[in-house]
């Protein structure tokens, strides 16, 4: 058995790809279109390993997946700098919900609400401002 892919809904691909693609550094793979169905898949995967996939679909006449629908935990990526990117993520307007204070582990959320969990690969980094002293916000 070999782990393909995990899908979410979206509401809105352009909003999604820049999050994903722009801010977080996934690239995309493939894409789907079927006018019979009436939506688009869009497959994700980071640059290192494009074996595993994240799986976008839009319906194209349904768009509100705001809470992260139908009791999704999270999806989780490994990083090679914790701080950089959610530097990067910060600087594009997403709220950072669990900062990496412990320079381990941070949270964030996707335009569709989707919980990210991003770790710090191997070793944590050292503790360093502005995440030690930055507060949660909201829910991951």
């Amino acid at each position: 058995m070999r782990f393909l892919h995990t899908m979410v809904r979206i509401g809105n691909i352009d909003e999604s790809l820049h999050f994903y693609c722009d801010l977080l550094g996934l690239v995309e793979t493939r894409r789907k279109d079927n006018e019979k169905g009436r939506y688009t898949l869009i497959f994700l995967a980071a640059p290192e390993n494009t074996d595993v996939e994240l799986e976008l679909t839009y319906n194209w006449d349904e768009h509100e997946y705001t809470q992260g629908c139908r009791n999704f935990g999270h999806l989780a990526f490994a990083v090679d700098d914790i701080y950089e990117i959610c530097q990067r993520l910060m600087d594009g307007g997403v709220v950072i919900n669990r900062p990496p204070r412990d320079g381990r582990m941070a949270f964030v959320k996707s335009p569709d609400g989707i919980s990210i969990e991003l770790l710090q690969k191997g070793e944590p980094l050292p503790p360093a401002e502005p995440w030690v002293s930055m507060p949660n916000t909201g829910s991951w």
